[in-house]
């Protein structure tokens, strides 16, 4: 049979414990089956997590779609998550920062998403997840200064001033338009971000995978 992820040749090898042929492919080495008897297994099923997730269908909704157990499909977005690299940030770009609060389990549990938006893409640069405080926003604000930022329209946040250099920080009104715009955006897509919701995220993991795939997947 022909390999399901890298489309070469497989050999058999061996049977699994219910007695279905076994292959491994003879170039990337991974073990696999002719045809699957759980959707989990599935080497397409990752196409269409990432699918569902960035049209903001809850876990237990597609869960059910795609009839996997919620568990597995929690543990798929988490290692779809970690495969999703760093997009190439293009450099001299006008930038807007701002924070989304949300929480972890238990609304008690307060996170902030500070994230990073290029005025011009209206693609998300830099995003990291933590506390309101300069550690959190110290990531995405060093990834900007890598970037050579030309300008970077943030709040009226204390924070910034001893994070980002003032010839190019900016605090002016309207500034921060865009990305205000774009974190309803995230609220109305992704219902665990919502205000008044009973959804929430089990994990940081799970919520920096759900983050990952909804921005760069």
């Amino acid at each position: 049979m022909t390999c399901k992820f890298c489309g070469h040749e497989c050999k058999k090898d061996g049977h699994q414990a219910n007695g279905t042929q076994r292959y491994e492919c003879k170039h990337c080495h991974r073990k696999q089956q002719e045809e699957y008897t759980y959707n989990a297994y599935s080497p397409e099923l990752d196409e269409k997590i990432v699918l569902y997730t960035k049209e903001g269908t809850g876990i237990r909704s597609t869960a059910r779609i795609l009839q996997i157990s919620a568990t597995t499909l929690l543990k798929r977005i988490i290692h779809i998550g970690k495969r999703i690299s760093h997009p190439p940030i293009v450099k001299h770009r006008i930038y807007e920062v701002d924070e989304i609060k949300s929480f972890i389990k238990r609304k008690q549990n307060h996170i902030w998403i500070a994230y990073a938006l290029d005025r011009k893409s209206k693609e998300v640069v830099s995003f990291n997840i933590g506390a309101r405080t300069n550690s959190t926003l110290s990531v995405v604000t060093e990834t900007l200064h890598i970037a050579e930022a030309k300008r970077i329209y943030t709040d009226r946040l204390r924070n910034y001033k001893s994070l980002i250099d003032h010839s190019i920080h900016r605090t002016s009104l309207y500034g921060t338009n865009h990305i205000e715009r774009h974190n309803l955006t995230l609220r109305t897509h992704l219902k665990r971000l919502s205000r008044k919701t009973i959804c929430f995220s089990r994990s940081m993991a799970v919520l920096t995978a759900i983050l990952k795939i909804y921005f760069w997947g």
